[in-house]
């Protein structure tokens, strides 16, 4: 049971996984400042003064009715902001690191489908059939011959 879980802590994979979420909590702050102080006021900007921001109160005496479109146009801004540098620093430098890997290795057999093996042995008993001598009986005798 230990040897198993040294042998995935060596592998490599959980520090990288540890090094991707640390990055990815310092780059969300970074993300989350450029929303609030940038993106947040230019969606607020299009909404009526009276409102403060993007979006409408359904029962105007209620705050706490404010429907907002602004947090989730920034909320969605966030993400595509995220994904990106994710896709672009992480992902794409990894698909062409294992990509150069298995450039120096050779491809291993493609296993053969269902089908494949189904068509294989029914020549194979075919070739069987073929292969065994008929019966051979004489007149008047009920014992094969062969």
């Amino acid at each position: 049971m230990f040897k198993g879980f040294r042998d995935f802590i060596l592998r490599g994979n959980v520090i990288e996984l540890a090094t991707a979420v640390i990055i990815g909590g310092a780059f969300t702050a970074i993300v989350t400042a450029i929303s609030d102080k940038i993106i947040n006021p230019l969606i607020a900007a299009v909404g009526s003064p009276d409102m403060g921001g993007l979006g409408f109160r359904i029962r105007p005496e209620v705050e706490a009715t404010f429907v907002d479109f602004g947090a989730v146009i920034t909320a969605a801004i966030n993400f595509l902001i995220v994904a990106a540098v994710v896709y672009f620093v992480i992902v794409m430098p990894m698909n062409k690191v294992n990509e150069l890997r298995k450039r120096g290795v050779a491809e291993d057999e493609v296993p053969p489908t269902a089908e494949e093996l189904l068509a294989e042995i029914r020549d194979l008993m075919a070739q069987g059939n073929q292969q065994q001598v008929p019966d051979q009986r004489v007149d008047g005798d009920d014992t094969p011959r062969r």
